[in-house]
């Protein structure tokens, strides 16, 4: 499980709106339990956006945004296969992470 890897919501009812999920915990703390996760919505279900707080990818030929705001933690073993790694949009990802915590 890496840094920025990009799953597959394994929660059924919440999967058309949230379809993947991405972890953005550092690999330095691979053992604990649980992953931080932020939710890739639909880009169709979000009424506001803040950019560097929402970037936008495109992960399997769909639209998301990352919801930095809605960020959470699952355990380790919920999430399953990955179905890509975005270390490539690391400089955006972490902004959005900055942009939640700090302000800035």
């Amino acid at each position: 499980m890496a840094q920025f890897d990009v799953y597959d919501n394994p929660v059924t009812p919440d999967s058309e709106r949230i379809p993947f999920l991405l972890n953005v915990q550092s690999d330095l703390l691979e053992f604990l339990p649980t992953r931080v996760v932020v939710p890739l919505v639909r880009i169709e279900f979000l009424r506001q956006r803040i950019t560097i707080l929402h970037p936008e990818l495109l992960i399997a030929s769909s639209r998301v945004v990352m919801v930095t705001s809605e960020i959470g933690v699952l355990p380790r073993h919920a999430l399953g296969t990955t179905v890509l790694n975005l270390s490539g949009r690391r400089a955006e990802i972490i902004g959005a992470l900055d942009m939640l915590i700090t302000g800035s």
